[in-house]
C-alpha cells in the first residue's frame, strides 16, 4: 500500500535509470531540446528494438501487432538462415524497424515538407542498414552462426565449436586454401578456394592406406572416394584431420589422374587453423542431413 506519509521505495531497476541519467548529463544530452512527445529514451528504444516506436507512439494495439510481427520475422530469419525466405524476413524486419522509428518521430516531421520527410526516411534506412543490421549480421556469421551451402543445400554451422571437440566421423566446415600443381611445366591442376564441408575420416596419428578399390583407416576398410590414390599410405599429422574434399577441379594440358589425386590428397590434409565450425545435428525441426 502507498502511504501519503512516506515516499515510495526505490525499485530494483532504479540504479539503471540513475546510471543512464549520469551518462545523459555527462554527454550534455540533457541540454538537447526534443519536440514534444519525443524523448531520448524513446529514440534509443526505437532504434534498438524493432517495432517499439509504434508501441510508444500508439495506438498500443498497433504497437503490439508491430512487436509481434518483428518477433515473427526475426524467428523466420533464424529458422531459414541462408535460404531466400530468411533473407526476405531480414529485409522486411529492417523495413518495419525503420518505419516504426520514423512513425515515432512523427511530431518532429508533421510540419516538414514532404521531401524532407522522404529524405529523413532514406537517411534512417541507410543508418539502420549500415550501422546496425549489416554489422550485426556480419558479427553473427563471424562468431556464432554461419549458413554454408553445399550440394545445393544450406547447413547452419556453429562458429562456437572448438577444434578439440572434433572426433573421427564428425562433420567439419573448413577453409579451402586452394592448390596449384604443375608437372614438367605442361600439366596444371587447380583446386579452388572457398569453404569445404565433410566428415573427418581420420584424426591426428591415424594411418590411412590406399588400395585399388578401397582405403583403410587404422586397418578399417572403406569404399574408395572419387580421385583417391590407388596405392600408398599416410599418417595424419598432429593438429590435422583427413577430410576428403568435394570440390571442382580444373586442369590445363593433358592432366593425368595421378596429378588430380595428388592435388586432392594435399587438400585433404586439413589443419586446425582452417577450422571454421561444426554443423548442427538439427536446426529447429529440420535434421541437417549431411551430404
Amino acid at each position: 500500500m502507498i502511504s501519503p506519509y512516506y515516499p515510495p521505495r526505490a525499485r530494483w531497476y532504479s540504479p539503471v535509470f540513475h546510471f543512464a541519467g549520469v551518462i545523459r548529463r555527462g554527454l550534455a544530452f540533457d541540454r538537447i531540446r526534443l519536440p514534444k512527445g519525443i524523448t531520448c529514451s524513446g529514440l534509443a528504444g526505437g532504434f534498438l528494438i524493432p517495432g517499439l516506436g509504434i508501441y510508444l507512439r500508439g495506438p498500443r494495439l498497433y504497437g503490439r501487432i508491430a512487436l509481434l510481427v518483428c518477433a515473427l520475422l526475426c524467428l523466420l530469419f533464424f529458422m531459414w538462415l541462408g535460404y531466400p525466405l530468411g533473407n526476405y524476413a531480414f529485409g522486411l524486419l529492417l523495413s518495419v524497424h525503420v518505419t516504426s522509428l520514423v512513425y515515432y518521430c512523427g511530431p518532429a516531421l508533421v510540419h516538414r515538407p514532404f521531401h524532407h520527410r522522404v529524405l529523413f526516411t532514406l537517411l534512417a534506412l541507410i543508418a539502420f542498414a549500415c550501422l546496425f543490421y549489416s554489422p550485426l549480421r556480419a558479427a553473427l556469421q563471424e562468431h556464432w552462426l554461419m549458413p554454408l551451402r553445399a550440394n545445393g543445400r544450406v547447413f547452419v554451422v556453429s562458429r562456437l565449436a572448438s577444434p578439440g571437440d572434433i572426433h573421427r566421423g564428425d562433420w567439419v566446415a573448413y577453409a579451402l586454401p586452394g592448390h596449384l600443381i604443375s608437372i614438367h611445366g605442361y600439366q596444371n591442376v587447380y583446386g579452388g578456394t572457398g569453404l569445404g564441408l565433410g566428415p573427418a575420416l581420420a584424426t591426428a596419428g591415424d594411418r590411412v592406406e590406399f588400395s585399388t578399390n578401397s582405403f583403410a583407416v587404422n586397418g578399417v576398410r572403406h569404399p574408395l572416394l572419387p580421385h583417391m590414390p590407388v596405392f600408398g599410405s599416410w599418417v595424419v599429422p598432429e593438429n590435422h584431420w583427413f577430410i576428403w574434399p568435394e570440390v571442382s577441379m580444373s586442369g590445363h594440358g593433358e592432366v593425368g589422374e595421378a596429378a588430380i589425386s595428388s592435388t586432392m590428397l594435399q587438400m585433404a590434409d586439413v589443419s586446425e587453423t582452417q577450422f571454421v565450425g561444426k554443423p548442427f545435428d538439427r536446426w529447429f525441426w529440420r535434421k541437417q542431413m549431411l551430404p
